[in-house]
Parts: structure tokens; C-alpha cells; sequence
């Protein structure tokens, strides 16, 4: 009779503590070559009173879905925008060309669709989209505007690992937001630190994971704030990968700093654990080194937080019964993938990049990098196609930041000028690094691939904090190879058929050797629809989603980029 009571008490209480949880947020799974990305704004009910104002893609209402793909597949991406502003949508991460690559110059207009496409080069990994339209990057990503891309390929998939999506392999956005007391509407430019934890955009998240052993992808989504993560029984955990994708072999811990835009996957083991017991995943922020974002003392004011130089948990884990429908993990592989690295050795350019200014005073200027403050006409560094190059970055500022680089992913070769001082947890490819106050880090890519020489779409280079990349800590960058065709021989002229068209509109070049680098499809009064980089034309251009009317068509050659215009009508 007593264990009965016992166990009646035990299954009450444990109800009563859930309950002050809600349960996580898993974004939806689309997979296939084709994505249709539609951006919007949404409410959902975060605290308590009115609903908030977010961002979020598709049928979330914070956040986005998770975009699944095949290493080697051709995909195409239908985004449209219909915010009520300009955007972006930078893959983080992914190895493409620059004028796909959603920086801030790819602009997409309110109500215009945008088309990039490209092959898919990266090994798997888990990499992620969001915003990136220089001075609007903090307040959109706020919103909560974004969401993972997981690619697939035969090496991974050949590894047993978890890899049942949202039962033993979840995908976990980390981030915090502070809100107005009246309308609750997020605060998203006068703090860079939120005083409420989302998970995956739900607060005070839970969520129901087997007794076995699970896949976590963890992404930092923050605006500012570090996480030092680990468990609350302090069990350790093996990271299995990193930005870039699986590491050689696990690498053991018990806590693992995760700057914002940075990802780790980890499996942790459940197996040992009872069935409806439970732990917390945390961010162990107290006592950090000064520098630490989020490590300030202060719980009010530009830098202040509730969450400010404290423990506090990111995820309650419920542990479920064994998963039956699939084979469910239970032993940690002790080798992954073999990758080979670039070394210091292998570069052939060396460069040095300096944060500078952002120190408080009377006359201060925001941080950038070599007291050069960002424009989008700045003249970018030329990188030669295939070139190995090692940088190394430098922070003479009181501040710790987040280093991010477009286009390829690379290897970290030495903190301080020290080789052995890399982190385990970040020996793999990387494309974001932290780079604590005082401190330096060097690493080596090789810019393969891709090349384009034309300034208005380089890629970037900058911290990954939205208020410091809305300041100006930014750089620019180019690819450089040979051109292939003669520019001075070059005929732009082109004609369209049918006009008028109703579905698929036909482009008949002049000149065979002219190649189509831009397409810009506007209304009559001069409103941006369509926008399509390097499109596929020579099957015809879709352009059903447009209503019928009088539009024009402005082609951008890729050799001189000069500019072409035809009128066409819409049936």
C-alpha cells in the first residue's frame, strides 16, 4: 500500500513540475531538390497577455522548417518575400556561388521572389539560413526569421548514428529575447541580450527523448549571448561534429562553448537512465572570463539580462521508453569519417585581420576590422580561385566576438600562434570560430570552386553578432579566375518569346557567347518581382507566378555586366 501511495505521489509531483514547461517546438522537415521558402510575418504566444509579433517562414510561427538535401543534388530555392521590408537569405555555411550566396547585396524586395540554385558540395553537416541585409540583420533576426539545412551523403549515412528526425536526432535553435511590458512585442535594438531562454522559439522548452543514445544539432541563433553548455548531472557528452560536419572520431566532454552561429552535433547517452526520470540541458554562463557575451554583471540597461553571468537551463529532457519502429542506437561509433586538412604549410597567402575600435569613450566608433567601418561599395580583398590562404584574425578589443566567413569551410591551425591551443571540440571544418578579448586565431581554406570577379556580389567576412555586423564590423571579399570569353567581341542584344507568354518565357540570345549573369523582372511602374542569378533560361524562364501584365525584363551579361532591357506582356 505505501509503495502505491508512493508511486501516486511521485507520478504527481513529476506531472506538477512539467507543467511549468511547454513542450519543444520541432520545425517541420522538407526534403527534395525544390524548397518554396515563404517569409512572412506570424504571432505567437510567448509569455503571457498579448501574442508577439515574429517572423518565420512557411507554416512556423518562429523560425523556419528544416531543409533536408543530398550532397551532389542540383537544388533550386523559391524564396518570396512577403514581409512588409527588404531581406536576405544567407545559407550559412554552404559552399556556393557568390551570387547565390544571400549576402547583403542580394537583396530581396517586399513582394519579389528570388531563385538562386546551386550543387550541393558540402559533406554532411548541419548548416543553417536567416537574414543578412546589412543594418536590419539584428532586428530581423529578433523576429525569429531562419531555420537548419541538413545535408546528407553516403559516408555519414554508412555510420550508425541517430538519424530519425525529431525522435532520436533533433534539431535545437538556441536563443533569447526580452519583451515590452505592455504589448509584448520583442525589444530588439536597444538590448543585445534577451532575459527569456527560447528553444527552438519555445520558452521554458521540454521535450521527450529515448532511452538510448541521441543526436542533438545545436545551433547558437542568438543576437549576442555564448553558451557554455553541459548537463546538469555533469555527464559527459561526445561531440560528433561541428560547422563544417562529422569530426574523425567523437570528442568527449562536459561542457562545450557555442558561439552565435556556430553548431555542434553531440550524442548523449539515455540508456542508462530510468524511464520518466529526467535532466537539463544548460548554459553553465556564471563566472565566465571578462569578455564573455553575456558573462556582464548587469540584469538592466543596453547590456544587461536576466540571464546575465548566471547557470539557467535551455532544455528540459523527459526520458522515453526505447524507440521500436527503428533501430535504436545504443553504442558510440569510435571513429567517424577521415577528413584531411589544409595545414599552415600548405598556404601560399597569409593575411591579417585586426578588430578594432568599439572600446567605450566619448569619441567611440563602433567595432570593425583594420578601422575601416563597412559599406557595401567597400573594396573587397581579391582571393585567387584555388589559392590556400591563412588568415589570422586578432582582438586587441575588451570584448569577446564571433568570426564568420562566407563561401568555404576551414581549418583552425593555431589560437595565440599556438598549434596545441585548439580546442578538441573545434579540431573539424569550421566556418565561425570564437574569438575571446585579447586573443587571436588562425586558420587555413582554400577558396576552390567558385569564382566571380564582379564587386557587386562579394562575399562577406564578419562578426556574427546582429548589432556589431549592422555597425560595420565587416569585410568583403572576391573570388578571382580568368575570364573565358572576349568582352570587347561581346553582342548583349536578345529578344523574348512568346509576347505574350503566359507561363514559360523564352530568352533568344543574339550572340552565343554572351552568358545571362542576372535577371531582374519588374512591373511597368518599376516594382521588383522576380529575381533570378545566373538563371537556367535555356528551357524557358517560369513565370506563372506572376498576374498578367506589362512587365520588363532586364538581363545583366556576366562577361561586361552591362544591362539589357525588353518589355514583355503576361497573358
Amino acid at each position: 500500500m505505501k509503495k502505491i501511495i508512493l508511486a501516486s505521489i511521485i507520478a504527481l509531483t513529476s506531472t506538477v513540475i512539467n507543467a511549468q514547461y511547454s513542450n519543444m517546438t520541432m520545425p517541420e522537415a522538407l526534403y527534395g531538390t525544390t524548397f518554396n521558402l515563404n517569409i512572412h510575418e506570424s504571432t505567437k504566444q510567448l509569455v503571457t497577455g498579448n501574442q508577439t509579433i515574429t517572423g518565420s517562414i512557411n507554416n512556423e510561427t518562429f523560425w523556419g522548417p528544416t531543409l533536408f538535401i543530398n550532397k551532389g543534388d542540383l537544388v533550386h530555392m523559391n524564396v518570396t518575400n512577403n514581409l512588409n521590408e527588404s531581406t536576405t537569405v544567407h545559407w550559412h555555411g554552404m559552399h556556393l556561388p557568390a551570387v547565390m550566396d544571400g549576402g547583403p547585396h542580394q537583396v530581396i524586395p517586399a513582394g519579389t521572389l528570388w531563385q538562386p540554385y546551386w550543387t550541393v558540395k558540402n559533406q554532411a553537416t548541419t548548416l543553417w539560413y536567416h537574414p543578412h541585409l546589412h543594418t536590419t540583420t539584428q532586428a530581423q533576426m529578433t523576429k525569429g526569421i531562419g531555420g537548419f539545412i541538413i545535408v546528407k551523403d553516403p559516408q555519414e549515412a554508412a555510420l550508425a548514428l541517430p538519424r530519425t528526425y525529431g525522435v532520436d536526432d533533433i534539431v535545437l535553435a538556441l536563443t533569447s529575447r526580452s519583451y515590452t511590458p505592455t504589448t509584448n512585442t520583442f525589444v530588439s535594438t536597444t538590448r543585445v541580450y534577451g532575459d527569456y531562454m527560447l528553444s527552438n522559439g519555445t520558452p521554458n522548452a521540454q521535450i521527450s527523448l529515448p532511452k538510448q543514445y541521441v543526436r542533438m544539432r545545436i545551433l547558437n541563433a542568438e543576437i549576442e549571448r555564448a553558451y557554455n553548455l553541459g548537463f546538469s548531472d555533469n555527464r559527459t557528452f561526445y561531440i560528433i561534429g561541428n560547422d563544417g560536419g562529422l569530426l574523425n572520431a567523437p570528442v568527449a566532454v562536459t561542457r562545450v562553448k557555442l558561439l552565435v552561429g556556430e553548431r555542434i552535433e553531440i550524442m548523449v547517452n539515455l540508456g542508462g537512465d530510468t524511464v520518466g526520470s529526467s535532466i537539463d540541458l544548460k548554459a553553465y554562463n556564471s563566472g565566465q572570463t571578462l569578455g564573455f557575451p553575456g558573462g556582464e554583471p548587469n540584469t538592466s540597461g543596453d547590456f544587461g539580462s536576466l540571464l546575465n553571468n548566471i547557470d539557467f537551463n535551455v532544455l528540459h529532457i523527459n526520458v522515453a521508453a526505447t524507440t521500436t519502429a527503428t533501430t535504436p542506437i545504443t553504442a558510440l561509433p569510435s571513429t567517424l569519417i577521415s577528413n584531411t586538412y589544409w595545414t599552415a604549410a600548405d598556404a601560399t597567402v597569409t593575411r591579417a585581420i585586426a578588430v578594432t575600435n568599439g572600446n567605450p569613450g566619448p569619441a567611440s566608433v563602433p567595432f570593425n576590422f583594420d578601422n575601416v567601418t563597412y559599406s557595401l561599395t567597400m573594396t573587397p580583398k581579391v582571393v585567387n580561385l584555388n589559392d590556400i590562404e591563412k588568415w589570422t584574425v586578432t582582438n586587441n578589443a575588451v570584448f569577446g566576438h564571433s568570426f564568420h566567413l562566407h563561401d568555404v569551410e576551414f581549418k583552425i591551425v593555431a589560437r595565440n600562434g599556438i598549434a596545441t591551443a585548439v580546442g578538441s571540440h573545434e579540431s573539424g571544418w569550421k566556418d565561425t570560430f570564437y574569438l575571446p578579448r585579447n586573443e587571436s586565431v588562425t586558420f587555413v581554406a582554400k577558396f576552390d570552386d567558385f569564382a566571380d570577379s564582379d564587386v557587386t556580389h562579394p562575399y562577406m567576412y564578419h562578426c556574427h553578432f546582429g548589432g556589431h555586423e549592422d555597425g560595420g564590423m565587416m569585410g568583403q571579399f572576391i573570388v578571382s579566375g580568368a575570364l573565358g570569353t572576349n568582352q570587347s567581341e561581346t553582342n548583349t542584344s536578345f529578344s523574348l518569346y512568346p509576347n505574350p507568354s503566359s507561363n514559360l518565357l523564352y530568352v533568344n540570345l543574339k550572340d552565343d557567347n554572351t552568358e545571362i549573369y542576372y535577371v531582374t523582372i519588374s512591373t511597368i511602374t518599376g516594382r521588383v518581382v522576380m529575381m533570378l542569378p545566373q538563371p537556367e533560361w535555356q528551357n524557358g524562364i517560369d513565370i506563372s507566378s506572376l498576374e498578367s501584365g506589362v512587365y520588363t525584363f532586364q538581363m545583366m551579361d556576366k562577361q561586361t555586366k552591362s544591362l539589357t532591357t525588353r518589355k514583355f506582356i503576361k497573358k
